[in-house]
């Protein structure tokens, strides 16, 4: 198993890039997004690497973050999400908004991944939401664990505030997310609706 490769940038091209380190060039495929990409050819460059073996290939899928590594490994841990699929994924938005999206249940926000269906997303939810909401996920301009988000979201106003922005045809985590800039903990939910869209607009 390779852990890591640390080597020079010798090629850059969609979806993959090549790193030389011993004489060798190892062809990596990595997200679209992924901030390999700033780093100029013949440059040096350090990926976490997950190896992939198939009878027909060999393939090498590589992130600056150790997080990145993470949760592609958790994603491919989900029926019908193979390394095509959670690489679409993981290319779609930050990694600190995947994890919210799965953490808050917002399987929309998966769908906008190249190839991710309803479904696909509604299962990577369902069998990851446990695993990487046990993590801090970042609420509004705060970074919360996951106690304190539902304990947030506990209290009546609130709760009936993200109930009412969901049923406008707001995502959850649309929802969450401006409600979480709200500071004041004592208006009633028609103003917490109130309050939030001005931020959603």
């Amino acid at each position: 198993m390779i852990h890591f490769i640390k080597g020079t940038l010798v090629e850059k091209s969609e979806n993959k890039i090549v790193v030389e380190t011993g004489g060798i060039g190892y062809e990596i495929f990595v997200p679209d997004n992924s901030s390999v990409y700033m780093v100029s050819e013949n440059e040096s460059v350090k990926l976490y690497t997950h190896m992939a073996v198939r009878e027909d290939a060999v393939s090498l899928y590589g992130f600056t973050e150790k997080e990145g590594l993470r949760l592609f490994r958790l994603l491919i841990t989900v029926n019908g999400v193979g390394a095509k699929a959670a690489m679409a994924v993981l290319s779609s938005m930050p990694l600190a908004e995947l994890k919210k999206a799965i953490a808050f249940e917002d399987a929309n926000m998966l769908t906008k991944a190249n190839g991710i269906g309803k479904k696909t997303a509604q299962r990577i939810v369902l069998e990851l939401k446990e695993k990487v909401g046990s993590d801090s996920v970042s609420f509004g301009s705060e970074v919360l664990d996951g106690g304190s988000v539902a304990e947030m979201l506990s209290q009546d106003a609130r709760n009936d505030a993200l109930n009412g922005l969901i049923a406008l045809g707001y995502s959850r985590l649309e929802a969450v997310d401006a409600l979480g800039t709200i500071v004041d903990a004592d208006l009633t939910a028609e103003q917490y609706i109130k309050a939030a869209l001005k931020k959603l607009f």
